[in-house]
């Protein structure tokens, strides 16, 4: 079922990227019971909830590539100047994660350069 494939999204950034349960409620709009529920397999986000899963974790593993891993928890609930000191994990929840993705874009050049 592809609605799993979401649930272990939400496991692998739990794993590897240490977000919580509440981080990925608040950035997908689940209770963090929900989440909770995907976490252990009982469950899996669908619709919407499912878009921003996919979001967060295209967030997640483009901001591994400037970032220690470790930091982005931190990243992702700070307010960031250059998105007008929104929080990046409240932009995702709002399904403007291509502006937190032009972010990322920005510092990925620059590691380049």
């Amino acid at each position: 079922m592809a609605s799993t494939v979401f649930a272990d999204e939400a496991v692998r950034l739990r794993d590897e990227a240490g977000l919580t349960d509440a981080m990925i409620a608040r950035a997908t709009g689940a209770a963090p019971s929900t989440v909770r529920d995907w976490l252990a397999g009982r469950s899996a986000p669908t619709g919407g909830r499912a878009e921003r899963m996919g979001e967060l974790a295209a967030v997640v593993d483009r901001l591994a590539r400037v970032m220690d891993v470790g930091y982005v928890p931190v990243w992702l609930i700070r307010p960031i100047e250059a998105l007008d000191d929104h929080k990046p994990v409240d932009l995702i929840a709002r399904g403007q994660y291509r502006r937190v993705l032009k972010l990322i874009a920005g510092l990925e050049d620059q590691g380049a350069a």
